[in-house]
């Protein structure tokens, strides 16, 4: 038999899967934006290559694996957003009056979350080389890169739902996402390499987690670049779990309300 635990983890995680298939509309919105931003960038600047000589690298196969970890990023921030409709309709409240662990419950949102916005980065993957972007992976690279990438969505989902369990409010959900994901993503790698930009914005870049896990993918994907140190992944795995706890704790205090 399973543990207790794990058949509550895998029942939110099914819920979670059933919200989304319910609003298609939501879904399909999350895939039909990468795709205009590669059709609007990667055919604007598709004369310019980001790198030249032999090496050259087109801007569409650059760009790809900064839209892949874009689409990431904007369907992490909006997983509290989940949260909150769960918290307005009771079922929320219900589950936690239940012997149920937090840190099942918890952990069960967020794994089908993470899982699902690793199956829309694979769909936009496969967009980009519809549209004539080129791939060269390298396989031995792509679980660290992969693994990196999901400990970001962990990590920044986590922290959606931990607003939303401390705000409860739609509107607070929306000033996070348009307040944090645009600073976040043009101050970051997604979109042009660190030699193109100006020293100031370069030294944020280097500090912007987005940054290491679109290089990351590059070398993975494009071989571009470096890949996924060790520390990277360690430091990728301590930020994610310390804003688990965070979020949890908060959870906690909702249960005891």
């Amino acid at each position: 038999m399973f543990d207790p635990g794990w058949r509550i983890f895998g029942t939110i995680c099914v819920h979670t899967w059933k919200k989304v298939a319910r609003r298609p509309i939501v879904l399909v919105f999350s895939l039909v934006q990468p795709l205009m931003w590669m059709i609007f960038f990667g055919f604007l600047f598709h004369r310019y290559p980001v790198q030249a000589g032999e090496d050259a690298v087109a801007y569409l196969d650059f760009l790809l694996p900064g839209v892949c970890v874009m689409t990431v990023l904007f369907g992490a921030s909006q997983s509290g957003t989940g949260l909150i409709r769960d918290l307005q309709t009771g079922f929320l409240k219900r589950m936690l009056l239940t012997p149920a662990s937090p840190a099942a419950l918890l952990a069960g949102k967020v794994s089908a979350d993470v899982v699902r916005l690793l199956a829309q980065g694979l769909v936009v993957a496969l967009m980009g080389l519809a549209l004539g972007a080129r791939l060269h992976p390298r396989f031995s690279a792509l679980a660290a890169a992969l693994v990196l990438t999901a400990l970001f969505a962990l990590g920044y989902a986590s922290l959606s739902c931990w607003i939303a369990l401390k705000t409860r409010s739609q509107e607070t959900m929306g000033v996070f996402i348009q307040a944090l994901n645009m600073p976040l993503f043009f101050t970051s790698t997604a979109l042009v390499p660190k030699r193109h930009m100006p020293v100031w914005l370069a030294g944020i870049a280097a500090a912007n987690p987005i940054s290491a896990v679109a290089d990351g993918l590059r070398f993975a994907l494009l071989r571009i670049g470096e890949g996924v140190p060790w520390i990277q992944l360690a430091a990728g795995g301590a930020c994610a779990f310390a804003l688990f706890a965070v979020c949890l704790a908060e959870l906690g205090k909702a249960r005891r309300l």
